[in-house]
């Protein structure tokens, strides 16, 4: 019996945005861009490049409407399976100095429960990073068992973030009625939106790609739409006209709360626990909201913590032919838990936790730090994105697909280099820094992670050599 498609245009938009967009976006994005600035560089990045983005990715989840939505299914479909292992890889490996950042929002998430206050910024980074070590191995060892239960933590979790966010945005624009109290003055000329067009601004493109990447996720539902053809763009359009307006309306609300000389640092540390603080003193409720935010953060931030320890590693190695990567990456304990490769996850993390901690000298200045680290190394595996769907248009009709993001083959070449250009563009810019310690650190992390990659087909073709002599 043909399985009855439910989906509409707005369910999807809806699925789609909660699983791509956050409240510490537009944190980021405020602290990047100085401010009401971010505004302008939100509606750039929409425009030349989340919209056709996500256009490209509904197109190819109909056309590989059988492979769960994976990247490397799709590169191995339009390509061959040696690229979909170097797909996989890449979207493994750049999850590592994601994961070496999850334990530093865990424990921020935690202080703020514990003091009420920006505490943590007054510690030593290594003191900081030393922590953050000991809930990686606590999170490493509980993975080892499983990790179905957290499935369901996570999403009750991140959706009582993602409430809270909006939440936040309509009671701080609806404050000053209810309220009556102080809030920061808004000088509503050109010159407080309009960011300057130099080094800086390119250099903030990253955190802007990545805070709008990762749809692809949302590619396995495309054909369990009513009508993909004609849903699918509306429900992509509505998502982007939602994210526009939460992150201009989102960014006005942080003007409102935050001084116009507010450490950029700071706020990446601290911003989110700020701004609902003094959002409970103007409703005259004390800490309670971010208490409720602190505490909703820590519990979401500690389960997606061992999902990306888990989740990322099984897409490579469920998805890849085994002659690309060594047997024993494959040994599984009794919970089916990859035992070996997690020994890999154990040694490269705790590099890239310790090391930074030696470098510099503050932790606002690390926390910035990791951040715009995993903005230069995590778009990396859209790019996989992009080189599928040039392949995808290269086919022609050799790929039938309900949904089409244009029908013309020279077009949607031009479409996927342009976006494959400017995520990689984007990546580079955002490496640049006068320290020279991050310099070095944003331009080997990325290069070494991927290159490693190449070593495991070697090493797996030795395997069976010696297997066979």
């Amino acid at each position: 019996m043909k399985e009855t498609k439910k989906i509409l245009w707005y369910n999807l938009a809806f699925m789609a945005f909660s699983s791509v967009w956050s409240f510490s976006n537009i944190i980021n994005g405020y602290a990047e861009y100085g401010g009401l600035k971010a505004i302008v560089s939100w509606l750039f990045i929409f425009a030349i490049y989340f919209v056709p983005y996500t256009l490209m990715v509904g197109e190819m989840g109909s056309a590989f409407k059988d492979s769960g939505g994976g990247v490397s299914a799709w590169i191995k479909e339009t390509i061959n399976p040696k690229l979909a292992y170097y797909a996989g890889w890449t979207y493994w490996v750049v999850h590592l100095p994601y994961i070496s950042q999850k334990p530093q929002t865990i424990v921020i998430a935690a202080m703020w429960i514990l003091t009420g206050g920006p505490d943590v910024s007054k510690l030593s980074p290594l003191v900081l990073q030393s922590i953050c070590l000991v809930v990686f191995l606590l999170a490493l060892w509980i993975s080892y068992y499983g990790v179905n239960i957290l499935k369901r933590i996570s999403t009750i979790a991140g959706s009582s973030m993602f409430v809270m966010s909006i939440l936040f945005i309509i009671m701080t624009l609806a404050a000053p009625q209810i309220t009556g109290g102080h809030f920061e003055s808004i000088d509503w000329s050109l010159k407080t939106f309009l960011p300057k067009f130099d080094a800086g601004f390119f250099g903030g493109l990253s955190i802007l790609v990545f805070a709008v990447g990762g749809c692809e996720r949302i590619s396995p539902y495309v054909n369990k739409m009513d009508d993909p053809a004609k849903g699918f763009p509306k429900g992509m359009m509505f998502l982007a006209i939602m994210v526009v307006i939460t992150a201009v309306l989102g960014t006005i609300a942080l003007g409102m709360m935050f001084p116009k000389n507010t450490s950029s640092a700071d706020l990446m540390t601290n911003g989110a626990y700020y701004a609902f603080q003094r959002l409970g003193e103007h409703y005259h409720v004390g800490n309670t909201f971010m208490y409720l935010y602190a505490i909703t953060n820590f519990i979401g931030q500690a389960s997606t913590l061992i999902m990306s320890i888990d989740a990322p590693l099984r897409i490579l190695l469920e998805s890849t032919d085994h002659k690309y990567i060594p047997s024993a990456m494959f040994k599984q304990n009794k919970h089916g838990a990859y035992t070996n490769a997690r020994i890999l996850i154990l040694v490269f993390v705790s590099v890239l936790i310790i090391v930074p901690a030696l470098g510099l000298k503050d932790v606002d200045g690390l926390v910035k730090w990791l951040i715009k680290l995993n903005s230069v190394c995590m778009p990396l595996r859209y790019l996989w994105v992009f080189v599928a769907y040039i392949a995808l248009k290269k086919a022609g009709d050799k790929f039938h697909s309900d949904y089409r993001f244009t029908k013309s083959k020279t077009l949607g070449i031009i479409m996927g280099c342009w976006c494959f250009g400017f995520t990689a563009f984007a990546c580079i810019s955002g490496m640049i820094t006068n320290d020279p310690f991050q310099l070095v650190m944003n331009i080997a992390t990325p290069i070494v992670l991927v290159l490693l990659g190449l070593i495991m087909p070697v090493l797996a073709k030795r395997e069976r050599e010696k297997a066979q002599a």
